[in-house]
């Protein structure tokens, strides 16, 4: 029977794995486990919760980045920069999330806003991997309804290439925001910083126009969902209440934009804002709504899963995050 001899490499090996196991108190023989690479990625973005019989499934899709230089139009940049501290949050620039809905109402499965598509920053477009990974499939979206026509909520509906990304899908639109973005005349005297507003709705409706639905604010739109003004950040800008028994949910659209500022001071207006006065008012009507109804609020460009309670906070207000929970 040949004899083993350790070689001199064998037992420095021996020797020092055996010292490891010393300091982390491991059993002789038993080295300790070897460091992995970090992930560098979150699970899937996606949140479920239910407002009565209604199923609500949040969707992620990444975040943008913007400067905080002119960021808000009628607010010192120093006062901004403060909110920001105060918000534990950085102070040169803000990442600003996107967060859709789709609602599960009975056997029909409805969306609110789509998304960036692939036409955003580089940090979004996880909205279809985030859509997929919650077990949905964009053939079975029955009906796709739009809070307002930037590029940031109607991308998702028509890639960059023309692909209809949800071809069995009824299309819902405010009838004052189909008014405005449609507008030949308007668009012609539209500033040169616009046109490319104009042109993008143009190419995500054009070929669907005949069949877009438009609807007045102030009805109920689909079993559950009524339709309310909220004009100021665009002509036809619209948010929605969800009810469904005692479940009540307020889909804020881009009321504000993050908490942390719009929130906490609701006179503030973000510079995508086309009348900031009216948006302005609009959000302290809307907020004071949902105070005073007890309205569980979902925002566009909350932190994920943008929804939560608002309260009164002097003479602003605060979002109170829903608690997370494993369970729907």
């Amino acid at each position: 029977m040949a004899r083993f001899e350790p070689s001199r490499r064998t037992v420095m090996a021996g020797a020092g794995a055996l010292t490891a196991a010393a300091a982390l108190d491991l059993p002789a023989g038993i080295a300790p486990a070897q460091a992995q690479g970090a992930p560098v990625n979150q699970n899937p973005g996606f949140y479920r919760y239910k407002v009565g019989d209604i199923t609500v499934t949040a969707i992620n899709d990444g975040f943008a980045k913007r400067p905080l230089e002119g960021f808000v139009r009628n607010a010192e940049l120093a006062d901004v920069k403060k909110a920001m501290e105060q918000a534990y949050l950085p102070a040169d620039a803000l990442s600003i999330s996107f967060t859709t809905l789709a609602l599960q109402i009975g056997d029909k499965l409805v969306l609110i806003d789509t998304g960036n598509g692939d036409s955003g920053a580089p940090t979004s477009g996880a909205w279809m991997k985030n859509f997929q990974a919650a077990g949905l499939d964009p053939t079975n979206v029955s009906t796709v309804v739009f809070s307002h026509f930037h590029g940031d909520h109607i991308n998702g509906f028509r890639l960059k290439n023309g692909t209809a990304v949800f071809p069995n899908a009824e299309v819902m639109v405010p009838a004052a925001e189909w008014a405005f973005w449609m507008d030949d005349a308007r668009m012609n005297a539209a500033p040169e910083a616009m046109k490319g507003a104009f042109a993008g709705v143009r190419r995500v409706f054009g070929p669907v126009a005949k069949d877009v639905k438009q609807y007045e604010a102030g009805k109920e739109i689909l079993p559950g969902v009524t339709a309310i003004a909220a004009p100021g950040h665009t002509p036809g800008h619209t948010v929605y209440a969800i009810s469904s028994g005692n479940g009540k949910l307020m889909v804020m659209s881009d009321t504000t934009n993050h908490p942390a500022l719009f929130v906490r001071n609701p006179d503030w207006s973000a510079v995508f804002d086309m009348d900031g006065p009216q948006a302005a008012a609009t959000r302290r009507k809307l907020l004071d709504m949902a105070v005073t109804d007890k309205m569980q609020v979902a925002f566009y460009h909350a932190p994920f899963p943008a929804t939560g309670h608002i309260a009164k906070a002097g003479n602003g207000f605060e979002l109170v995050p829903v608690q997370w929970s494993s369970a729907i």
